[in-house]
């Protein structure tokens, strides 16, 4: 009977259609649980930094070096953050307000070590890097990044700040005005001297000699 044919043919076409849509419903509840788990283990470790600011402060010069406990956090919280960026999207609300509050620990963090450094006689090197992740704004901003972790690897005295350009953040609008950074990125600033455009670890260690002088050795992986 040709009814039975298409009965047939509909119930295996429901069936498909319902199996799709539980395992999509399935792999969606799993990826957002995933994300929410890295989202409150970012969330804890801000408050965490914010606690160790209001502990460093107090510390004495002998507990307090250029690569502080507190640098290697951020770093951490950093490669979290980009994670979360990958998985949920550069706009995403959720992503764009931790990397608020990320950015609003560094230039803490900056100027906390602005100040210990003066107090400590520290000699760390700052350099600010200024990038943005909108399309077709800065083509040569991820190859600059990944310069910037080849340094921060090699040269532990060097604390690097990334900033969005772009991002709604009154503090960073006011560090991007008071360095007079332009949209002509990416932009770094090294010793309180601007350089616009792709800069490789060559140019980097022309500017800063020191750096390569005060360079630790680090054992080859076997």
């Amino acid at each position: 009977m040709p009814w039975t044919k298409y009965l047939l043919a509909f119930l295996i076409t429901a069936f498909i259609f319902a199996t799709a849509i539980i395992a999509n419903n399935f792999f969606n509840t799993k990826r957002i649980a995933e994300i929410r788990s890295i989202e409150e283990g970012i969330s804890i470790d801000i408050l965490s930094l914010e606690t160790q600011f209001d502990l460093l402060q107090e510390q004495s010069c002998k507990n307090i070096s250029e690569d502080s406990v507190l640098s290697r956090e951020l770093d951490t919280l950093a490669r979290k953050l980009s994670f979360a960026e990958a998985q949920l999207g550069a706009d995403n609300e959720e992503v764009l307000r931790l990397k608020r509050h990320y950015s609003l620990l560094e230039i803490k963090d900056l100027l906390l070590m602005q100040k210990v450094s003066e107090k400590c006689a520290l000699e760390p090197i700052f350099l600010l890097y200024f990038y943005s992740n909108e399309k077709g704004t800065c083509t040569d901003c991820k190859r600059q990044g990944y310069v910037l972790t080849e340094l921060s690897k090699e040269y532990p005295q060097l604390r690097i700040y990334s900033f969005d350009y772009n991002l709604d953040l009154s503090a960073v609008e006011t560090l991007v005005s008071l360095q007079n950074v332009s949209s002509d990125l990416p932009a770094l600033v090294i010793n309180d001297s601007l350089y616009t455009g792709f800069q490789s670890v060559e140019d980097i260690q022309a500017i800063l000699p020191a750096l390569v002088k005060t360079a630790t050795s680090t054992p080859e992986v076997q």
